[in-house]
């Protein structure tokens, strides 16, 4: 057996069958690059589901790491740290708010906006008890606690994993009418994500968002973007709220803010709201950790330049030109998306997306599948347009151009 091969046996005698991993065993990475037990170089095109924006063991975030090691890297929250203030401080500067909650998953940052618009709600909103109503889209992803897929609309998520959290109405994504009939004197927040991610890569319609915006504003309800996946430069803005112009009352975010280096989200709000919590009623003994701030104040720093988003901005027109000339030549049935984060449904003759990403692999290239036909491309934000053509270049090639 190849090291490959005896590896990945090792880890299906021994863990959880939870995920179906392309069959590729990681040793390092650099950049938008990875190599494997084997030797062999593969070009990143998913990117940790953006977790990975800047790169692999990118120098200016491992050296930030670096350095916070040898002082110190948890506290808990029973005692004050020397990175905790700056961290607050320039994440709410970023994202033009007041005042944040830092958490460590993005599964758990949404979790604490569940528990914040509800508590708001209560105490401000003047909902009766229990009676708080959140309202969500279909198709979303916010993560996998039994809270979260209790709203969930995808099978795989849901099933089997009941009883289920009540307290959320689901209507159809990017449905002004039926998210306007769903918002009742109960309901305490809108849940959505500016782009889906898991869905496929899914762009809301045009004048969706803003209306939404509006929407909540009349109806005194908050309205809560989950930019885990679409923030932090990944479309070609900071946030992909951005694109429309809207400013949403609360942030959900993670992924990138952590570097790629360790699990690092927060919720980001108004004093007002985020003042509902006291002391006791919500926390996290890694939430804020001297690490996590210390590498999510580099990610901040590097985001403050506005390079990363012209970067994302520029390349992702390039990438979408590209994968529009192949939905052109019949490749592709559906090209979607923003920045440098793709979805593409591949044409039902030249394979599955599962079978498109394990060809691509053979290739030298990794990216992942999403509900069929769908493979989602969302390479480093510091990807090289040299080595994003030359991705490109193999899945013309799987696919016959």
């Amino acid at each position: 057996m190849t090291a490959t091969e005896t590896l990945i046996a090792a880890a299906d005698a021994h863990s959880a069958h939870n995920y179906h991993p392309l069959p590729v065993v990681v040793a390092t990475a650099d950049g938008a690059w990875m190599t494997d037990v084997e030797g062999r170089r593969y070009l990143d095109l998913l990117a940790g589901y953006s977790a990975l924006n800047f790169g692999h063991r990118n120098r200016r975030i491992v050296e930030a790491a670096k350095a916070q090691l040898e002082r110190v890297t948890l506290t808990s929250r029973a005692f004050h740290h020397d990175r905790f203030a700056a961290f607050c401080t320039e994440l709410a500067a970023l994202c033009g708010m007041e005042t944040v909650l830092p958490m460590n998953t993005g599964a758990e940052a949404v979790e604490t906006a569940v528990k914040t618009a509800r508590k708001w709600g209560y105490r401000v909103k003047g909902v009766p008890a229990e009676m708080a109503k959140i309202v969500v889209a279909t198709n979303n992803f916010h993560g996998r606690t039994t809270t979260i897929i209790s709203f969930s609309t995808d099978p795989d998520s849901r099933a089997d994993f009941g009883p289920y959290t009540p307290g959320f109405e689901i209507v159809p994504y990017g449905d002004l009418t039926a998210m306007r009939a769903a918002l009742t004197e109960n309901t305490v927040a809108v849940l959505l994500e500016p782009i889906q991610g898991e869905a496929g890569v899914l762009v809301p319609p045009a004048g969706y968002l803003p209306a939404v915006r509006e929407l909540t504003r009349e109806r005194n309800v908050l309205f809560v973007a989950d930019e885990i996946q679409s923030g932090l430069g990944r479309t070609g803005r900071t946030f992909a709220c951005e694109h429309e112009g809207v400013v949403p009352d609360m942030y959900v975010l993670g992924k990138a803010l952590g570097g790629g280096i360790v699990p690092v989200s927060a919720v980001v709000s108004s004093a007002e709201v985020l003042g509902v919590f006291r002391p006791g009623e919500h926390g996290s003994t890694f939430g804020g950790n001297p690490l996590a701030c210390a590498v999510a104040l580099e990610v901040i720093a590097m985001l403050r330049t506005g390079e990363f988003q012209a970067r994302a901005a520029e390349l992702g027109e390039h990438l979408h030109r590209e994968l529009r000339e192949l939905a052109a030549k019949g490749r592709l049935s559906a090209v979607r998306g923003r920045g440098l984060w793709a979805g593409v449904d591949v044409a039902r003759a030249y394979g599955t997306g599962r079978e498109v990403s394990e060809k691509l692999m053979d290739r030298g290239v990794l990216v992942k599948d999403s509900h069929g036909p769908t493979i989602r491309i969302a390479p480093p934000l510091v990807i090289g347009k040299e080595d994003l053509d030359w991705g490109l270049a193999q899945l013309r090639g799987v696919l016959g151009v």
